[in-house]
């Protein structure tokens, strides 16, 4: 019952994890434009994400342009692309592993393969999480690298947007759900009762068989001691 309740918890948390990552491949609330300098009142917003970068005017008007050329951007925006995508891929296989491996369904139910699928779905969301990880600390890095980089412009300068910080809650939410699922199937060795074993160099007594002359409880008859040679008369 108890390992139920660590699936369910697990699986709950792997799967808001999945939904956040996927969120934030969408979003392009990577980067906004940082408000210093000269930038402290402006009446237009850039935000740049892995798909497009938008414009955010004071009016409420958005403006967003997707990517036309895959060649032509950097290569950590590039890196960070494809990590996002395999992550978001592991996520969606791992869910649907975890969704076969948990005792509370119906699928495999009873065989040994079922413990498999949740083991893999645990490792798959572990998997998923590390690279979202890694996408989010890499762009951060670069943010915070090139806002504290002074021969930079302040026109040029960034922010860490709300899609980073999505980001790492979801890797996080996936690492600690992949961890619970892999741990909630720890299989328990049934114990057995102990059984003392004979000893090799011993060797063990012959068991004790009655003579035929006593067998159900009978005493000896006088025509069996006429036979063996002696009378009854000859004693009383």
């Amino acid at each position: 019952m108890a390992s139920t309740a660590v699936q369910l918890m697990g699986f709950l948390l792997s799967f808001l994890g999945m939904v956040g990552t996927l969120i934030t491949t969408i979003l392009p609330h990577w980067r906004r434009t940082a408000h210093v300098g000269t930038n402290i009142l402006t009446a237009v917003s850039y935000l740049k994400g892995l798909w497009m970068e938008c414009v955010w005017h004071s009016t409420g008007i958005y403006q967003c342009q997707i990517y036309r050329s895959l060649l032509a951007l950097p290569r950590d925006l590039q890196a960070a692309r494809a990590l996002m995508v395999i992550s978001c891929l592991l996520s969606g296989v791992a869910c649907a592993c975890a969704v076969v491996g948990m005792k509370c369904t119906r699928c495999a139910k009873g065989t040994p393969a079922k413990t498999t699928f949740a083991v893999l779905g645990g490792v798959f969301f572990i998997l998923a999480g590390l690279l979202c990880m890694v996408a989010v600390s890499w762009t951060t890095n670069d943010v915070v690298q090139n806002f504290y980089n002074p021969l930079l412009p302040s026109g040029m300068k960034f922010e860490i947007g709300q899609a980073l910080y999505l980001g790492f809650i979801s890797s996080s939410l996936s690492l600690i759900g992949g961890t619970l699922l892999c741990l909630s199937c720890q299989d328990e060795a049934p114990s057995r009762p102990y059984q003392a074993q004979p000893r090799a160099g011993t060797a063990t007594a012959p068991a004790y068989r009655p003579p035929d002359a006593y067998k159900d409880n009978r005493a000896p008859s006088a025509t069996s001691a006429s036979h063996n040679g002696y009378r009854l008369n000859d004693y009383v």
